[in-house]
């Protein structure tokens, strides 16, 4: 059911995402007066699940949910017309229209993804406000962390000489700015800590997906009744205060504990109705034990929360610079995908639909739809042929040089990029089904 919920968001978004996007350049087409053969929600090789003329235009759904697409007349595009290009040129053609319409036609639809991005980051702000954790608790650090020299209970205070003022600030910053220097408090004493490379690539490299997390009682919410948590005598209300020696008795340490001792005997100290008490249990072969903790959201009252709240006129600059910054930081992480670890992160429609809830929060969805029209902006005005940008860069190059590209030239260039497109599009979904096998989505 929680795939079903996810893969219908993600769907949802999608579509509206690109109906807005080939709108932007059936828009700008057709304000030049340039004939749009075809109007496309998702790909339909073969056959359409649906569709219907409409003067000049075949409006229509395809069966392939990855994209979607606009036919105009006289361009060289996805469809390989090369039987319309043959013939003569007609004044309601693409190629009939000067270089500077054609550039505008070609940018429509990442223009209005930028837009779109802005104006629902704007109504996210005005409707739901910003809840913001301050940045003023110790972390459980991840423990392939602890080779660059972070402890558990370090209060990380900011990167680069920078200050972090919020909790999330940790993750993001980190991952997205070229972070070598941390300062932080540890046992009420300044540390600085000097990285030899990116603390983003050490994210990156060791599949680090939360580096750092909050420090919150492990009480027991449920036990297994078969598992060997029971078989040790835990019970429900339990709160765990120790494994072996390990010094700090929250969640993450707890759990960090238990799974470094796979079928090993350990000794747990527990606390139960206020008296200490000590029970022996054996990690499975998975480091686990068979039982569920009380969630961070309990706690609420050790970490009080922030709200920031707008008004229309506030949400409107807010939502711009959500979007610049949010925009910046995608950009910025591309730099990761040179390298091999980078690489095995790419991923396609399977990863975009793991970041939406496992319910149906609206807030978190038109934040997501936000995030993915700036993507879908960015990634559209890439110059590679098949995409937006690469028809903008031989625009561009016409402009500049004073004549086109010749047609042959841009139908083998056509072919290359969408050979590429393709080629990209299964290794995303190959490392998808990777993750899924190896339970990299766990």
């Amino acid at each position: 059911m929680v795939a079903l919920i996810k893969a219908a968001q993600l769907l949802l978004s999608l579509s509206i995402l690109v109906v807005l996007h080939e709108l932007g350049h059936y828009w700008a087409a057709r304000a030049f007066k340039t004939r749009v053969e075809k109007f496309y929600l998702f790909m339909n090789p073969g056959f359409s699940l649906f569709k219907k003329q409409i003067g000049e235009t075949e409006w229509g759904i395809g069966w392939l949910p990855l994209g979607g697409y606009v036919k105009i007349s006289g361009m060289i595009d996805e469809s390989m017309d090369t039987e319309q290009m043959a013939q003569p040129p007609q004044p309601w053609e693409f190629r009939s229209k000067p270089a500077w319409q054609r550039l505008i036609i070609m940018l429509g639809g990442i223009i209005v993804n930028l837009v779109l991005g802005f104006i629902i980051y704007s109504g996210v702000l005005y409707v739901w406000g910003e809840t913001k954790l301050a940045n003023e608790y110790p972390v459980n650090v991840d423990p392939k962390l602890e080779a660059l020299g972070f402890q558990d209970g370090d209060r990380i205070l900011g990167y680069n000489g920078e200050t972090l003022r919020y909790y999330s600030d940790l993750r993001m910053e980190g991952f997205n700015n070229r972070v070598t220097q941390v300062d932080l408090l540890r046992d009420g004493r300044m540390v600085s800590l000097e990285l030899d490379k990116e603390l983003g690539q050490t994210f990156i490299d060791e599949g680090i997906r939360r580096p750092f997390s909050l420090l919150y009682p492990c009480e027991i919410a449920e036990v297994d009744s078969a598992g060997r948590a029971s078989l040790a005598g835990l019970q429900v209300g339990d709160r765990i205060l120790s494994v072996g020696d390990m010094t700090l008795p929250y969640f993450e340490t707890v759990r960090e504990a238990i799974q470094a001792h796979p079928e090993t005997p350990v000794r747990l100290t527990v606390e139960r109705n206020g008296q200490p008490l000590q029970l022996d249990a054996v990690p499975d072969s998975a480091g686990s034990l068979g039982f569920f903790v009380l969630p961070a959201a309990h706690y609420a009252d050790m970490f009080p929360t922030l709200t920031l709240e707008y008004g229309l006129l506030e949400s409107i600059g807010a939502g711009f610079t959500t979007a610049w910054e949010t925009l910046q930081d995608y950009v910025r992480s591309m730099r990761f995908l040179f390298t091999k670890s980078g690489a095995s992160q790419v991923g396609s429609l399977v990863t975009f639909g793991s970041i939406f809830d496992a319910g149906w929060d609206w807030e978190i969805f038109w934040r997501n739809t936000a995030f993915f029209s700036l993507i879908l902006a960015f990634m559209n005005l890439l110059p590679i042929p098949a995409l937006d940008g690469g028809h903008v860069m031989f625009t561009l190059y016409e402009m500049i040089a004073g004549r086109p590209a010749s047609e042959k030239f841009l139908e083998r260039a056509q072919m290359i990029g969408i050979v590429l497109l393709l080629s990209l599009m299964v290794f995303a979904l190959g490392n998808d089904f990777w993750r899924l096998f190896t339970g990299g989505f766990g």
